[in-house]
C-alpha cells in the first residue's frame, strides 16, 4: 500500500511541472500581466489539471466553524463511523472542544446518552448496508447522465410567487396562490423582478420566498468535484461508496499535452490497489481511489441555495469539472423543470468555457494588491 501510494504521488509530482510547461507554451505572458499573476495562474491550472491523480488518502487541511449543538451531532456520527481514523479524529476534536465549550458536549461519551446514540447510528448503518447489498447485488447499473434533475415541484413557481407576496399582505397563502393563478404573464414577471431587484453582484440574493421550491439532482461526477461541492451546507447531499467502477475523468489539457497515457497509467495503478485491498479491507479500499474516479451522489436544495451555489460554482476561475455540473444544473432548472422565472434570477451565472478565468482572477488580485 505504501509503495503504491508513493509511486502515485511521485507521478503526480512529475506531471505538475510538465503541465506548467504546457500551459506556458499555450498561454504566453502578455504585457498586461504581472509576473506574480502569471506564475500563480500557470501553477493553479497545472494543479487543477492533474489533481485527479491524488488518492482519497491524501491529507487535507479542513477548517470547521459551528455551534455546540452542531459539533455534538458531528461527533456522534463520527464516533459511529466504520473507519477507525474517523473515530480517532472524533476523540481528538472532543478533547479540544471541551477546552472551550465543555457544557455543550457533556453527553457525547456518556454511556446511556451519546454512546448509546452512536451505537444506534452504527446499527442502522450496518442493517441498511446489509439490506441494500442483498437487494441490489445482481442488478446491473443503468446508464445515466452526468447531471440529472430527478425531482421538482411542477407547481413550485406559482407557490414561490405567492410566497413573495405573503409578507407584504394580510391574506392567507392559499388565497395568494389563487391570486397568482389569475395574474397575467406580464404581472408575474413584474412581481419576480420587483422581488429580486437589481442584483449588483452575486452576493445580492433575494429573500426566503425562493425556499418554497426544491430541486433534487442525481450526479455522477469525479470525486474531486464532490469534495468541492460538499462544502455547501444549506442542502442535502448523500454520496455512495467511492470505487473505480464508474470510470474516471481525463482532462482535455492533459491529453493535448501528450500526457494522457501517463495519466491513465496512474489511474490504473489506483484501480489495481483498490481491488487488492477490497477483499480484506472493504471499508478502507476507497483510500486508494484517485480523485478523478467518478462517484454517484445526490444533491437537493431550494431555489435560494441553487442561486448561491450555481452562480458561485459556475465562475470561470473554478475547476472545469464542477463548473460543468453547475452550468448543467442551471440548464435543467430552466428547461427540464421549466422554471423560467427562477432561471431569470441567475443574472450572475457564467456559462462560458472560461479558459482564461483563472488568469482574470489573478489579474484582479494583483490590482487589489497594488492598490493597498
Amino acid at each position: 500500500y505504501v509503495g503504491e501510494m508513493d509511486r502515485i504521488f511521485e507521478s503526480y509530482g512529475e506531471l505538475v511541472p510538465l503541465m506548467q510547461d504546457y500551459y506556458r507554451s499555450e498561454h504566453a505572458q502578455g504585457s498586461d500581466i504581472g509576473d506574480l499573476a502569471y506564475r500563480q495562474t500557470i501553477r493553479a491550472k497545472a494543479f487543477d489539471a492533474v489533481r485527479g491523480l491524488l488518492p482519497a488518502a491524501s491529507l487535507s487541511n479542513v477548517g470547521i466553524y459551528g455551534t455546540g449543538q452542531a459539533y455534538e451531532g458531528l461527533l456522534l456520527r463520527m464516533r459511529a463511523h466504520p473507519l477507525p481514523e474517523a473515530r480517532s479524529y472524533a476523540d481528538l476534536m472532543l478533547l479540544e472542544l471541551r477546552k472551550v465549550i465543555p457544557s455543550f458536549l457533556r453527553r457525547v461519551d456518556v454511556a446511556e446518552r451519546g454512546v448509546a446514540w452512536s451505537r444506534y447510528l452504527e446499527a442502522n448503518q450496518s442493517a441498511m448496508r446489509e439490506f441494500a447489498e442483498l437487494l441490489t447485488k445482481d442488478i446491473p447499473t443503468n446508464p445515466a447522465p452526468e447531471v440529472d434533475l430527478i425531482d421538482w415541484d411542477p407547481d413550485g413557481e406559482r407557490k414561490m410567487l405567492a410566497a413573495m407576496l405573503y409578507p407584504y399582505t394580510q391574506l392567507p397563502e392559499t388565497q395568494l396562490v389563487d391570486l397568482v393563478d389569475d395574474m397575467t404573464s406580464d404581472q408575474r414577471l413584474d412581481l419576480v423582478r420587483r422581488y429580486v431587484g437589481e442584483r449588483g453582484n452575486r452576493r445580492h440574493r433575494p429573500g426566503r420566498a425562493l425556499e418554497r421550491l426544491d430541486y433534487r439532482f442525481d450526479i455522477l461526477g469525479d470525486y474531486g468535484g464532490v469534495r468541492d461541492l460538499q462544502r455547501h451546507r444549506l442542502l442535502t447531499i448523500e454520496w455512495q461508496s467511492l470505487t473505480p467502477s464508474h470510470g474516471y475523468e481525463t482532462p482535455e489539457a492533459v491529453i493535448r499535452a501528450g500526457l494522457g497515457e501517463r495519466y491513465s497509467g496512474v489511474m490504473e495503478r489506483s484501480r489495481s490497489l483498490y481491488e487488492l485491498l477490497l477483499q480484506d479491507f472493504p471499508d478502507r479500499a476507497g483510500y486508494a481511489v484517485a480523485m478523478a474516479f467518478r462517484v454517484r451522489y445526490i444533491m437537493q436544495f431550494n431555489a435560494r441555495e441553487a442561486l448561491h451555489m450555481i452562480e458561485l460554482r459556475s465562475q470561470p476561475q473554478g475547476h472545469p469539472n464542477y463548473r460543468r455540473i453547475a452550468q448543467e444544473m442551471y440548464q435543467q432548472i430552466a428547461t427540464k423543470a421549466g422554471h423560467g422565472a427562477v432561471a431569470e434570477m441567475f443574472t450572475h451565472i457564467d456559462l462560458s468555457a472560461g479558459e482564461d478565468g483563472r488568469l482574470q482572477a489573478e489579474k484582479a488580485l494583483e490590482v487589489k494588491r497594488s492598490a493597498q
